[in-house]
């Protein structure tokens, strides 16, 4: 046994008998199992774990959570919180306890663990011993206690984020997105309320808003979040134009708009909240508000509010200290760094006093919490690699999934597409400018348990799919994504299973032709063109490419892009914005192969974004990426993305019944569909894949 980190100690694992482990709520018809694969940038490079350090005296530095998949958000527990829950063994001397967002066996969940002090003797020695983190003392070894708290019985099955929680009085408050608003673009993110002894949950925010970033306030009277009120998202993709809402813990009573602009409260004590907001001199900045309470009531015409960072780097997500206020938690990002670091700043001498620079200088830290006694703060950061322990990257990850059969798999890579007889799947490593630390781009094959991954070209790649008819053949665009009209990327056939791995060219000029799809009968390939100054959709000779035959199949002053050919050969989805081109708002359409019928499948919302549409091994569905569900927790307080929103969702070809596959604060994208059922399981990088290789939030450069 490692004797030198937390995760190796040994560990009791309580699951709450009331909260029901993942039951899918739904199926296809009755359909043939199916699975689907889908993208989420970086997002096996994460690898997060919640850390501590101690706010004064020397910077011991320890790792909290247990290195299993991605552990964040951390929340401190009151030791007077913690004393009537009757599922936690009381028989030792508690010295840490934490709450958590974890991401392990394929769905968000929130732990509670707790490191207890146990005898230790060492065998074959008279000198007893304590073991923690790599540090021994005289007679005691920490052990693990673990309790799913909050898990899919409370979103109903579904994999839902439960970002941010607290603990009050035998409740925990979290944030969930398992219901559905019934409107495009509208979030699903809101609070709720679940009682720990019988699992009863309330919503706390009201139907129709969107709540985010919930904290209740020391008495656990109140609680305050980010809400965007009655206005909704409005597409923002940086910083939320949200307020500062504060409502009664017990039941959402009492709500009103406390702070006009704001995001991520703290409570500092019953009358006093800490938020950020970019301000108008461009920096990132923490506040401090005043208010009054009296009767009961909140003094929303008291409110005073005073900027407390100062100018010159940027500081948010504070975390306040109920027991010490002289000073506060923020994560900041100073010019010349590239990374993103946790600090302690001195509210009385305005003086930053500690940094996490100390500990790990090339690493990035997230949203700071303090602990009851102002003696610790927490974060979650990459674990990356260290002497006593390694990180298991995943290739392929299995996520739970809410249809019934079909199985949901996250790949480490983009546009992952299976073959034809679903043994296999292939798959790119995009690299666009500042993203350079993709050290590999190209195309890549494994098997469909992640097994025998294969580098097939290490050219810059994306797009794939599978010929129907020739075994082995795979379609790609090569050159750069997101480029313009008159971009150099052409479309190229490759043997995967040819030795030299040698290609064919498929067509001419380099106009940006991207996003290849065959035919079922495998002679022709559609795909998007921007030849004519416009990308449009073509139809070219799968064998010899466009000198073997070529007609256009849509035409106009706007972009149709991101074709699937249906398996029955009647039809071709895509993405397009010809209802508003240019305004980046992309809805769903399908087309009969000879040009007619067109349809629009589904649109997300005005303004809204659906792309890259997957066609279902029997036709009757598509499986898409949208906006649909809006953002589903604050940009800043996550790595960077494209566009901190985009979920998985499958709908009916005609346009009904969509449901919602994945619900994260990332970005998914880029699905496809299996033409088999492909077991759930995970498969590790062979040769451990990279570390923590992720990106602060752009807009802070």
């Amino acid at each position: 046994m490692n004797r030198h980190t937390l995760s190796c100690f040994l560990t009791f694992n309580f699951i709450l008998s009331s909260f029901p482990l993942f039951h899918a709520t739904a199926d296809l018809n009755g359909g043939a199992a199916t699975s689907i694969a889908f993208a989420t940038w970086l997002r096996s490079s994460y690898s997060f774990d919640i850390y501590s350090l101690p706010t004064s005296g020397p910077p011991n530095e320890i790792r909290l959570t247990d290195a299993v998949s991605i552990n964040s958000n951390g929340h401190f527990p009151s030791p007077s919180s913690l004393s009537d829950l009757p599922f936690l063994p009381h028989r030792f001397i508690p010295t840490t306890h934490l709450i958590y967002v974890t991401e392990r066996n394929g769905s968000s969940s929130i732990y509670l663990d707790s490191i207890y002090e146990t005898p230790l003797i060492r065998s074959g020695s008279n000198v007893p011993t304590r073991v923690i983190c790599g540090h021994e003392s005289e007679s005691t070894r920490s052990t693990r206690t673990q309790v799913l708290l909050v898990g899919n019985g409370q979103s109903k099955g579904r994999v839902s984020m439960k970002d941010r929680p607290s603990l009050v009085d035998r409740s925990l408050i979290y944030v969930s997105t398992h219901e559905d608003p019934g409107k495009p673009r509208a979030s699903w993110t809101a609070v709720y309320s679940t009682q720990l002894t019988d699992g009863s949950t309330r919503r706390l925010t009201p139907e129709g808003v969107a709540d985010f970033s919930p904290a209740v306030s020391p008495s656990g009277v109140w609680t305050a979040v980010a809400s965007y009120g009655e206005k909704g998202w409005q597409g923002d993709i940086e910083e939320l134009s949200t307020d500062i809402y504060v409502f009664l813990t017990r039941d959402g009573s009492n709500r009103v708009k406390l702070i006009e602009h704001g995001g991520w409260p703290s409570w500092a004590d019953e009358s006093t909240l800490y938020f950020h907001r970019r301000c108008e001199d461009g920096w990132w900045c923490v506040f401090r508000a005043s208010f009054n309470i009296k009767e009961g009531e909140l003094g929303v015409n008291s409110v005073v509010t005073q900027r407390v960072t100062p100018p010159g780097l940027h500081a948010f997500t504070p975390a306040a200290s109920t027991a010490n206020k002289s000073f506060i938690a923020v994560a900041t990002r100073r010019p010349g760094s590239e990374f993103r670091h946790v600090e302690l700043y001195d509210v009385v001498s305005n003086k930053f006093i500690m940094s996490t620079r100390q500990i790990s200088p090339n690493a990035h830290h997230y949203n700071p919490f303090v602990s009851p006694d102002s003696t610790r703060v927490g974060y979650h950061k990459c674990r990356g690699e260290t002497n006593d322990f390694k990180a298991k990257d995943l290739l392929l990850e299995h996520i739970q999934s809410p249809i019934q059969n079909v199985s949901l798999f996250q790949v480490d890579g983009s546009f992952p597409s299976y073959s034809p007889d679903g043994e296999r799947i292939a798959y790119v490593k995009l690299t666009t400018e500042p993203l350079a630390y993709v050290k590999s781009p190209g195309l890549y094959v494994m098997n469909s348990d992640g097994s025998n991954v294969r580098t097939i070209l290490t050219r810059p790649a994306f797009s794939t799919a599978w010929d129907w008819k020739r075994k082995g053949v795979v379609y790609t665009s090569v050159g750069p994504i997101f480029a313009g009209e008159s971009s150099k990327v052409d479309i190229i056939s490759i043997n995967v299973d040819d030795e030299d791995s040698s290609y064919k060219t498929l067509t001419q000029g380099g106009e940006n032709n991207a996003f290849p799809s065959p035919s079922p009968d495998g002679k022709w390939v559609v795909f998007r063109s921007g030849r004519s100054g416009h990308k449009n959709l073509y139809i070219m000779d799968a064998l010899k490419g466009e000198t073997g035959g070529l007609h256009r199949l849509t035409e106009g002053p706007w972009t149709d892009t991101m074709c699937n050919w249906s398996p029955d050969g009647d039809w071709i989805a895509f993405s397009s914005d010809r209802e508003d081109p240019d305004a980046g708002s992309f809805a769903l359409f399908k087309i009969h192969p000879n040009g007619t019928g067109l349809q629009k499948v589904m649109q997300s919302g005005l303004g809204g974004r659906i792309n890259h549409p997957w066609f279902s091994p029997d036709g009757k569905y598509i499986v898409f990426v949208a906006d649909y569900a809006g953002v589903s927790a604050e940009p800043i307080a996550n790595p960077h993305h494209f566009q901190p929103y985009g979920d998985v969702f499958v709908i009916k070809a005609d346009g009904s019944g969509i449901q919602r596959l994945t619900h994260n604060s990332y970005e998914d994208g880029t699905p496809a569909w299996s033409p088999k059922f492909v077991q759930p399981g995970n498969a590790e990088w062979p040769n451990d894949g990279s570390k923590c290789s992720l990106e602060d939030c752009h807009w802070l450069n």
